[in-house]
């Protein structure tokens, strides 16, 4: 080897000392913000237009022909259209996820209906963990303490469970549990399985709902919102609660089991 190639091999072979800490510097706060500004901008901006007024049976009512016209002649467009305004309403963690759902009922029955949020819901929410999971699962992670990281571990341990447990029963704001199993770690394919099976059965009530609404226009009047929670419709979906955490229940029981095995 000449003296010239073995100089170029060197100085090939000598690559700049980069700080581990500049090649994996942090994002800016800014950029981690971003995606959680944006949705609340989208809030502000949609409370502020007054759209929200109009959203109501009064106006369903009066427009009910148009509607189902325009859902007779444009089958495939009203379904994406619907769709897209469910998953932007569950972004922007807008308070109007009932009457959407019964309106889903009336246009298209209650089993498309239900299938069509479902999927349009999940997918709103998981836009809602991943913005907050992206923004501020980093900072909760540095001044968690103790007691935040043993909820951490046995909420991710049993997320599944857990998440079918909060969509089954509407016990807490749809989106505060969007929220929570992202600063909690839990793996985004359990938040999608968890809320996409756990939000069914009150989907498939509400649109029911709104499956027969025509019925209840004609005679002048509109659906009670708060169906849900008499006890013929609540008892059944608590049940399906209580199957969801059997899981747990006999994994903590194995572990006792275990524990007293080995101390004796």
């Amino acid at each position: 080897m000449t003296k010239t190639s073995s100089m170029v091999s060197n100085l090939s072979d000598q690559k700049p000392d980069i700080p581990a800490e500049i090649s994996s510097a942090p994002k800016p706060l800014w950029r981690k913000l971003l995606p959680v500004m944006l949705l609340i901008c989208g809030l502000v901006l949609v409370w502020a237009s007054g759209v929200l007024d109009l959203l109501s049976f009064e106006t369903l009512r009066e427009n009910r022909d148009l509607l189902q016209g325009f859902v007779a002649d444009n089958p495939v467009s009203s379904i994406l259209v619907f769709m897209g305004l469910y998953v932007v309403s569950v972004a922007l963690s807008l308070p109007i996820g009932s009457i959407l759902t019964i309106t889903g009922g009336f246009l298209f029955g209650s089993f498309l209906a239900t299938t069509y949020v479902v999927l349009a819901a999940t997918i709103g929410a998981t836009i809602v963990y991943l913005a907050a999971r992206y923004a501020f699962y980093d900072l909760m992670q540095a001044k968690a303490g103790n007691a935040i990281r043993k909820m951490e571990a046995g909420f991710s341990e049993n997320a599944f469970s857990y998440l079918m447990v909060l969509r089954l029963i509407p016990i807490f704001p749809f989106w505060l549990v969007n929220l929570v199993p992202a600063l909690l770690g839990v793996k985004l394919r359990s938040f999608i399985l968890g809320t996409m099976i756990g939000i069914i059965p009150g989907t498939f009530v509400y649109a029911s709902i709104g499956d027969g609404l025509g019925a209840l226009f004609d005679q002048g009047k509109t659906p009670d919102l708060g169906i849900i929670f008499e006890p013929r419709i609540l008892t059944p979906i608590i049940g399906l609660a209580v199957l969801a955490l059997l899981p747990v229940a006999y994994k903590k029981l194995r572990q006792r089991k275990s524990g007293s095995d080995a101390n004796e």
